[in-house]
């Protein structure tokens, strides 16, 4: 994960997360994946980043399938 890109994740604990790039730490924590892309997609769109939805087990798709 690189600066240029949001993550949106699933998280340990239950629910998912929103990252930034690299950062251990998450953005925002949701209760749905739907919620989690939305602000995803928002925070994406306004700051310029590709924005990777990652699967329920956290792979990521294959490059050029992202969000």
């Amino acid at each position: 994960m690189n600066r240029s890109t949001h993550h949106v994740v699933p998280n340990a604990k239950g629910g998912w997360s929103v990252h930034r790039g690299s950062s251990g730490r998450a953005t925002r924590h949701f209760a749905t994946k739907k919620a989690a892309e939305a602000y995803g997609r928002k925070v994406s769109f306004n700051q310029k980043t590709t924005l990777v939805i990652h699967r329920e087990d956290g792979t990521a798709p294959p490059s050029g399938k992202q969000g």
